[in-house]
């Protein structure tokens, strides 16, 4: 029998065949079998002579790298010490065929590959709520769908019945919920013939690509960023999508986006990698400055700064990936609270982090300054939804609101059935979790909004409804401390029945500190926290006001903690009485 030679977090060298803690006989003579044909050995580099098999997390780390993981007492990166989530992508259609044939149940296998390392496959396991469930996140770079694809996704979750649905996210991708790990690999199989991927969405990864959600439509874009959100996809995860082991172990996620117009649609201010397109007033070329550092988390929230250098348009996925790799390279581990993209800029500084990625990009490599931009006059950031003039003549984008992102099954029949009828057979998602159908002639708006999906899923909505936003909250995710999406739908709704709001705000849901829905850039937001009631531990909520996006963005800040009732009966069913009463919510609810 072959085994892999492992390095402990000890730093001694050990070998051991490479079993799961808790599999099955049949379990473990399978992946053995499996893994026997995978293994290759691997020389490191003369400064740490270590002969290691790839299917641990160290086969594409520097020694020095390789040193910091060994070191880590952070569980995760003892996790990838000892084998690399990119074995996922060919483990789970092993394990799901094993499960199909009564050889094993999910329940036997190793817990770190169920819970942990299968997220390099974009399988994350509900265990907390909804044991053996799993949710996948599927990379849709520039939220662009077709309705071939859309098609898929709907018949993917069709067959869990009322545990399958999908939600559209805050970075414009997709989450299918309800998957079961023995259907798991069809799922990915058909991902792929489809031209999508759920690999690398997860954990260590980069993360969905997002970029203007009217790229190739918007009067006022200075590039269409699609092109180049595809060239990033698949230097990323592979043309194919099935994906890039290289490029699976770093320090911690990155978040990266293209922005193409002062609106700054995919959120700059809030990516650890935001490049934002200028023109070049000396060449008339557009280049792009960049914007790093920004994230959320519950130890700290930082927007991003102005880098003092720029890329051109050639240089973009280059520089990207010279970015990936000397972070994989010299990125802190020791503390995952410490290890985003930012603590390694402010450890060495912003001008040795620009000669550290200069170092893996072609020799000579030089990066030009940042280019000053000057804007005359301010600029209101877009509302997307309802009917909108493309700067095709006679063509029209149509945003729809889908409250909190939810999306069944036959919705994503329905939209792909629109999109042919009315458009071009594609659509767009947004950051603010909605849909746009796209090169709608003049002669069929009319017939697109007369549509049922556009009463639910509607153009012009209440001024809360279209602007609210919400992560999956405790409903389905274990982080979660308090429930959002059929909360915040509901909250809306009985607020727009209760008061009038002249024009929108920004409220936006987030179930923990995490802050997947972003409640520090919303107008109001909404996160979960502990509370108490009358000495007992209840569901609550931490109120934030004043977040903006699109230029001149700044974060909110913390304003009142209440319990999880939080619209008062004379307001409909919760209201928030400190908050009502805050002398800043009129100027919210009624700003010029």
């Amino acid at each position: 029998m072959q085994t892999e030679t492992l390095v402990s977090g000890a730093g001694s060298l050990q070998t051991r065949t490479h079993l799961g803690q808790r599999a099955t006989r049949k379990v473990r003579h399978a992946l053995l079998r499996a893994t026997e044909r995978r293994i290759i050995t691997s020389v490191a580099a003369p400064e740490a002579p270590i002969t290691t098999a790839p299917v641990t997390g160290l086969v594409h780390l520097s020694p020095e790298a390789r040193e910091r993981s060994i070191k880590s007492k952070v569980k995760f990166e003892k996790v990838k010490v000892e084998k690399c989530g990119s074995n996922m992508w060919t483990e789970v259609p092993e394990l799901a065929k094993l499960i199909r044939e009564g050889n094993t149940k999910w329940e036997d296998l190793n817990l770190d590959d169920v819970d942990i390392r299968m997220k390099w496959a974009g399988l994350f396991h509900r265990s907390k709520r909804t044991p053996g469930k799993f949710m996948m996140r599927i990379r849709v770079p520039s939220g662009e769908l077709s309705a071939a694809q859309l098609r898929f996704l709907g018949s993917a979750i069709r067959v869990y019945g009322e545990e399958g649905c999908g939600d559209i996210t805050t970075r414009a991708g997709i989450q299918l919920r309800g998957i079961t790990l023995d259907t798991a690999d069809k799922v990915i199989e058909g991902l792929l013939a489809h031209g999508l991927t759920s690999f690398q969405s997860g954990m260590d990864n980069v993360r969905n690509l997002t970029g203007n959600p009217i790229a190739g439509l918007d009067p006022h874009e200075l590039i269409d960023t699609r092109p180049l959100l595809k060239e990033l996809q698949d230097m990323i995860v592979g043309p194919e999508g099935k994906g890039r082991a290289d490029l699976t172990n770093l320090p911690r996620k990155i978040n990266v986006c293209i922005s193409s117009t002062r609106d700054d649609f995919p959120h700059t201010q809030i990516n650890d990698v935001g490049f934002e397109a200028v023109q070049d007033p000396a060449s008339g070329k557009v280049v792009f400055n960049l914007m790093v550092g920004g994230y959320f988390s519950i130890k700290r929230n930082i927007m991003s700064v102005p880098a003092p250098f720029s890329v051109t348009e050639e240089q973009l996925v280059p520089f990207t990936e010279a970015l990936l790799a000397s972070f994989r390279d010299h990125g802190p581990r020791a503390d995952r609270q410490q290890t985003r993209l930012i603590w390694l800029v402010e450890a060495i500084g912003m001008e040795k982090w620009q000669e550290l990625i200069e170092s893996y990009m072609p020799p000579g490599t030089k990066l030009a300054p940042a280019v000053h931009v000057k804007h005359e006059g301010t600029w209101e950031r877009r509302d997307l939804l309802g009917v909108h003039p493309q700067k095709q003549p006679g063509l029209n984008w149509v945003g729809a609101c889908v409250p909190s992102g939810r999306l069944l099954a036959d919705d994503f029949d329905e939209i792909a059935r629109l999109a042919e009828k009315y458009g071009d057979g594609s659509v767009r998602l947004t950051c603010e979790e909605n849909v746009l159908f796209v090169n709608v002639p003049d002669a069929s708006v009319q017939g697109l909004l007369a549509e049922p999906l556009l009463q639910r899923f509607k153009a012009n909505p209440g001024n809360l409804t279209r602007a609210m936003v919400s992560c999956t909250g405790s409903q389905f995710c274990g982080f979660g401390l308090a429930e959002t999406k059929n909360r915040a739908m509901a909250l809306m709704q009985a607020l727009e029945e209760q008061l009038d709001i002249p024009r929108p705000v920004r409220i936006h849901f987030t179930g923990c500190p995490n802050s997947c829905g972003q409640a520090q850039v919303g107008d109001i937001g909404l996160m979960g926290a502990p509370a108490k009631k009358n000495g007992k531990a209840v569901e609550g909520y931490k109120i934030l006001l004043g977040g903006k996006v699109g230029e001149n963005p700044s974060l909110a800040t913390d304003f009142a903690q209440c319990q999880r009732r939080i619209l008062k009966p004379g307001c409909g069913k919760f209201w928030c009485k400190p908050l009502a009463q805050h002398p800043r919510l009129p100027q919210l609810l009624h700003r010029a």
